[in-house]
Order: C-alpha cells, then structure tokens, then sequence
C-alpha cells in the first residue's frame, strides 16, 4: 500500500508496495479438491464456477467441524450463542435404495501436474515477469517520493504558508495517483492468473475424468489429503501427459489488459457484425418476395 506522512516542519513521503504478482495463480495449485469421474462433456463447468472448500478449522482435511461438548465457547474463547430453537421436524421413513457402489479410488497430485504442465510454466514465467516489472516500476516512484519530500523539507522554511499548502497537495496528489495506478496494475496481473487458472483447471479435470474412466475409477482424490499410498493408486503421471497434449499453452491477456475487458471488447466487436448480418438476411427476404 502507498502511504503518505506529511507532518510539522518536514515531510516525509513514503511508498511502499505489498505485492505478491501471481499469488492466487500458484496458490490454485495446492487447492484440495475430490471428485467423483463422470463422463467428460466439452461444455463441462469449469472447477473455478463451483464454490471453492473452505478449510477444516481443526482435524483432518476436509473434515466436517464437530461442536465441542461444553457448547460454551467456540474456538478462541469467543462464547457460542445459545438459541431457543423451534421444534425438530419429523424425518418420515426412508424407502431403502439402491446400493452405493464400492469405491474404486485413484490420486491425482494437482501440484505435480502443474509443475509438469508447459501451458502452467509458461503462464507463470510470464506473469511473474509482470510483477517483478510492477515490483521494480513502484520502487522507483518510492524513490522519486522520498527525494520529493526531502527537498520539500529542505526548504520549507523559505516557503509561505500557501506555498507549503500547494506543495504538500502535490505530493499527497502525487502518491494517491501512485497508489491508485500500481494497485491496478496489480489487480490486472491477478486477474490475469485467474484466467490462466480457469482454463487449465477446466482441462484438467476433463482430463482426470477419461483417465478415471478409462481405469474403471469411480473417485478420484487430491494426494495432499491422503497421508500415504502406492504408485498403484497413482493417475499424475498419466493426467499430465494427455494434459500436455491436450492443453500445451493458455491464453494469457495481453500486459496490462483485464481478461474482462477482453471478454467486453471481443463482444463489442461481434455486435457489428450481427447487425451487418441482419440487414442482409431482410434483402435476401424481400428478393423472394
């Protein structure tokens, strides 16, 4: 964040930049997620629609939290309300159903596919490259700042009291310019790894599926919830080889470009053409008649 200190006889302008370029993008790496294989459909919802698992507060991943038994304090002493509830509903009878199936399991490591994935590295190094440039572009204006203030306060005492007024304005303007241009910078390359994740994330799923399927697996689960296996279980070898196939590179928006002005601009540009269109289907229209 840019912040701005401008106090008594000097001031002191300080820029300081809390970036972390493509967090969120190798972060989607180590998400934990389980599904069960199911025929693969190109128009299958991308992983990045569903709700993302939020993480179990205590025991083992992805376990359902269990009230403790006093019910008085939740966790971290923050006391748990207690609330008259109305009367329980009667649950009727349950017709006995078909049989679940027995679980025919495979382990898939997300971690291990994208560090394979020449689509993943290839979006990573160039996003990370964005961030290092921002990273270095906002040390610089830090920079320009400081030597701003400094000189500010050297002559201070030589400045009328409208004149400190107007130069403490520019520089405050200044910094909130800064904050405002490399906070958005910054966005942008997140969101650019969004993108990147989303498309990869959709592939890879499919992929997983038609590996699962082709095994006669019917669950496939994330190896960072599994304490321990065999290579027998194991499908990362061969989901990165068919995602490699399938999936060699992303789409990655242009430096500086939001992929939802992408997706704004691109439907901007067909809109012509479906008027375009419609004119010349009413004279084909009115020739026949």
């Amino acid at each position: 964040m840019i912040q701005n200190y401008i106090k008594g006889a000097g001031a002191v302008v300080a820029l300081a930049l809390v970036f972390a370029p493509v967090s969120g993008f190798a972060q989607q790496a180590q998400n934990p997620e389980w599904f069960v294989p199911g025929p693969a459909h190109p128009a299958a919802t991308p992983p990045a629609h569903r709700a993302a698992p939020r993480p179990a507060p205590s025991g083992a991943p992805g376990e359902i939290p269990i009230p403790n038994d006093g019910g008085s304090e939740q966790a971290g002493g923050v006391p748990t309300p207690q609330f008259q509830l109305p009367p329980a509903p009667e649950i009727p009878p349950i017709p006995k159903g078909q049989a679940t199936p027995a679980a025919i399991v495979g382990i898939l490591s997300v971690p291990d596919v994208l560090r394979v994935s020449t689509a993943y590295q290839t979006a990573y190094k160039e996003l990370n490259a964005r961030g290092q440039k921002l990273n270095e572009d906002a040390q610089k204006e830090q920079a320009a700042l400081r030597d701003l203030g400094q000189a500010f306060a050297a002559e201070r005492a030589k400045l009328s009291p409208e004149q400190i007024r107007t130069k403490e304005k520019e520089i405050q303007d200044r910094a909130t310019e800064a904050q405002r241009r490399f906070g958005e910078r910054n966005r942008i390359i997140q969101e650019a790894g969004q993108y990147v994740m989303m498309q990869i994330n959709r592939t890879m799923e499919q992929v997983a599926q038609q590996v699962a399927l082709s095994r006669g697996i019917n669950l496939v689960l994330n190896r960072a919830q599994i304490l321990g296996t065999t290579a027998d279980f194991d499908i990362t070898p061969a989901v990165a080889e068919v995602l490699n196939k399938t999936l060699p590179s992303v789409v990655v928006p242009p430096d500086g470009v939001s992929p939802l002005t992408m997706a704004s601009a691109a439907a901007t540009q067909n809109e012509p053409k479906k008027a375009e269109a419609k004119p010349a289907a009413a004279a084909k229209s009115s020739q026949k008649h």
